[in-house]
């Protein structure tokens, strides 16, 4: 693709979004120091339920061995969400409400209450597998996944596209389970049980060759995702959904995929990741079918060797899944065919964890692993926890990040935004006739912790690495570009840019519909800093013909002089108004507010919001004009706070029948309290086809505090 960029100072303030919030040291899931170990565990009684009582004294831990003091003991919950609102039924012979936009548009740390990774083995999955995972996935995000819950969906065959899913967004979570799809070049057939030919000693020969490829290749993607998640507060999850990994081969163990699986759940551990594994076989038939009947099949001796082997390789195969969730306290779900079920159980182990502390002896940093056991007193309770660490501290085993690169792609591959370089990141889909479809990405850069060196006449000096990389539906990057930008300032634009900040515009020309992730890294090259920021948007196939929107453009404009406001006697009354749709009296003059632009969205109360959207596809009558109906809905936690009019739409002007410019106006009330909300517009199309005439797209924006009253003219139904 073809990059455009260009770099202007832009009037706003400061953007703290995806900052992480502080932690008490002494609530991290697992810490091991000169001075502590902590350690995690679940206490669960006889029907599988969370214990959440107990005390220290009903505990006991062990290292190497050796009874260890507990000095130090708490318990942790996770705090429930409300469920969502329910959506209300429709009269017959009307068209069905839009969905409610997700709850968290842009989720921040302090949202989250629980994390999962939901890795799917493409390399190991038969094609059978696969497409029983990608049904339950879909239940699973449907049924299971409330408000706050962050989830990734990521296949091990995904290369660096691995991390670009991290969402709240059922929407996107549901684009990546379409995603999930039967890798060919990956080692699963079409059938689990698929066998090489009788006496096919080197095809057989191969096989172990692969599986040993294979499996490192998936402790390799299971590894860049805790790495990944290593940084974000809280207790994790990472479920691998897989058909096993064979720690032993023909002659034994395998040390190579043996070793790898020792360091990975080290770093899960000192991750606090919990690692549950899932055979996506379910409860199988290891019969021998008569479709994979041989030569052989005729001697009952042969047919019932097969028959033990195939018993065998399937129990060995599930060694290496048993093993990572044995080792981080994690649970190995086999022989079931209710995957989404038991991954809903991984959601619930998240609801509450004990944590136990104890002072290590010196003799602990010897950089051997120690074995830990916790044990529980009291009798008909479970207990899991993690099973040890290596000796070296966690100072020590944090990774070292000297070089460009390194940290470039540590801040990359980061499921929150970096804030080093704190950003915010808006990504718009449009299109028209000549260029075709295309999106829009506007970046914004607070300087403020951007270091500046001092050159000759007043003038000061940063030079800002910008690495901005699109990845496509299977995960593999589209589109990449990386420079280091110098930037010059003096005088008033240097205060300017230092107070407001820099944006940064990239265009990105999209020649296949589709969904796509645009993740970003700038880097303060003098003090080597990096900030992060990503987003997912979803690319319509214009050419299909069916009723499409583009992204929303949002900013506003404040009446100059205070003018008579009144509420709307059109619009219905909620509890919480949010705002009335409103147009400028004639004559009077706006301000535009700096803050309140495309790229920051910061309003206040007495603003008028204006948006504008494209509508596509639109049909048309004999007298070839289109026929619409546009609304506007606000919402905050879930909760829709506001809902405007069916405002009737007749376009004025189109781009080749295809494309119409619209827009309307927002009167933000005085009883929008500070936070987030986000925007809803919907679209009806009244001269469309049932099912393809509604279309809707949402965009979030912050409310601050402030004084100011409304000051709006006189309201009147808006004109798109």
């Amino acid at each position: 693709m073809r990059t455009l960029h260009r770099i202007f100072a832009v009037f706003t303030a400061l953007a703290l979004a995806g900052q992480q919030p502080a932690q008490n040291p002494n609530q991290e899931p697992i810490r091991i120091t000169v001075n502590l170990v902590q350690v995690d565990a679940v206490v669960t009684d006889s029907k599988g339920k969370l214990v959440p009582n107990l005390k220290a004294e009903d505990f006991e831990i062990l290292q190497d061995g050796k009874s260890q003091k507990i000095r130090s003991f708490s318990f942790i919950r996770t705090e429930s969400a409300a469920p969502p609102p329910p959506i209300a039924p429709t009269k017959k012979g009307q068209p069905a409400a839009p969905p409610p936009p997700p709850r968290n548009v842009a989720i921040k740390p302090n949202q989250v209450r629980r994390t999962i990774a939901i890795v799917v083995d493409d390399l190991n999955l038969s094609w059978e597998s696969m497409a029983f995972s990608q049904q339950s996935l879909k239940k699973f995000i449907n049924d299971k996944v409330q408000p706050g819950d962050l989830v990734a969906i990521i296949r091990t065959g995904a290369g660096i596209g691995a991390l670009q899913s991290f969402t709240a967004n059922k929407r996107e979570m549901l684009a990546a389970a379409e995603r999930v799809k039967w890798n060919p070049m990956g080692r699963g057939r079409i059938s689990p049980f698929s066998e090489p030919q009788e006496g096919d000693e080197a095809f057989a020969q191969m096989d172990d060759f692969r599986d040993r490829l294979y499996s490192v290749g998936t402790l390799g993607a299971i590894n860049y995702v805790i790495t990944g998640l290593r940084e974000l507060p809280g207790r994790k999850s990472v479920v691998l959904l897989s058909e096993g990994l064979n720690i032993f081969n023909r002659e034994g163990a395998t040390d190579q995929v043996l070793d790898n699986m020792q360091r990975l759940t080290d770093l899960a551990n000192r991750s606090s990741v919990v690692i549950y594994a899932i055979d996506a076989r379910g409860l199988p038939t290891l019969n021998i079918g008569a479709s994979e009947r041989g030569p052989s099949s005729t001697n009952p001796t042969a047919l019932a060797e097969r028959q033990a082997r195939r018993s065998q390789e399937y129990f060995d195969s599930q060694n290496g899944l048993n093993y990572l969730a044995e080792e981080t306290g994690g649970i190995f779900y086999r022989d079931s065919n209710d995957i989404a079920g038991s991954l809903g159980k991984v959601l619930e182990d998240q609801e509450g964890y004990y944590l136990l502390g104890y002072s290590p002896t010196e003799e602990t940093f010897n950089r051997k692993f120690h074995k830990i056991s916790v044990r529980i007193k009291r009798p008909g309770l479970k207990i899991r926890s993690r099973h040890g660490f290596l000796g070296v501290p966690d100072r020590d085993a944090r990774p070292t990040r000297r070089t460009r690169q390194e940290q470039m792609v540590a801040a990359l591959t980061s499921p929150f935004g970096t804030t080093g370089v704190p950003l915010r990141l808006t990504t718009l889909f449009s299109h028209n006739a000549t260029q075709g479809a295309f999106i829009t990405s506007l970046l914004h850069i607070d300087m403020k912790n951007v270091k500046f060196e001092d050159e000759e006449d007043g003038w000061k000096k940063a030079r800002l690495d910008i690495l901005i990389m699109t990845f496509g539906e299977n995960g593999i990057p589209v589109d990449q570009t990386d420079k280091t930008f110098t930037v010059r300032l003096k005088g008033p634009t240097l205060k300017q840019a230092t107070e407001n900040g820099l944006v940064y515009t990239i265009h990105h020309p999209i020649k296949k519909a589709g969904a796509y992730q645009l993740r970003t890294v700038v880097r303060d090259a003098t003090s080597e800093v990096a900030g992060s920021a990503s987003q997912f948007i979803d690319v319509p196939d214009v050419a299909k013909g069916r009723l499409a929107m583009s992204g929303l453009y949002l900013k506003t404009s404040r009446p100059a002089a205070p003018a008579a406001a009144a509420p709307n006697p059109a619009a219905p009354a909620p509890p919480a108004s949010g705002g009335n749709e409103t147009q400028p009296a004639e004559g009077q003059q706006r301000q535009d507010d700096p803050k309140a632009n495309p790229v920051m969205r910061t309003f206040h109360s007495g603003q008028q919001m204006v948006y504008y959207f494209q509508v596509l596809n639109a049909k048309m009558n004999d007298q070839k004009k289109a026929d619409l109906e546009v609304q506007a809905r606000i919402f905050r936690d879930g909760q829709k706070i506001f809902e405007g009019r069916q405002l009737p739409f007749t376009p004025a002007s189109t781009d080749n029948g295809v494309h119409y410019l619209a827009g309307g106006q927002l009167r933000l009330g005085s009883d929008l309290k500070p936070g987030d909300y986000v925007l809803q517009v919907s679209v009806l199309d009244k001269l469309g086809k049932p099912k393809q005439n509604a279309t809707t797209q949402f965009i979030d924006f912050t409310m601050e505090p402030g004084s100011a009253a409304p000051t709006q003219p006189k309201p009147a139904a808006p004109k798109p």
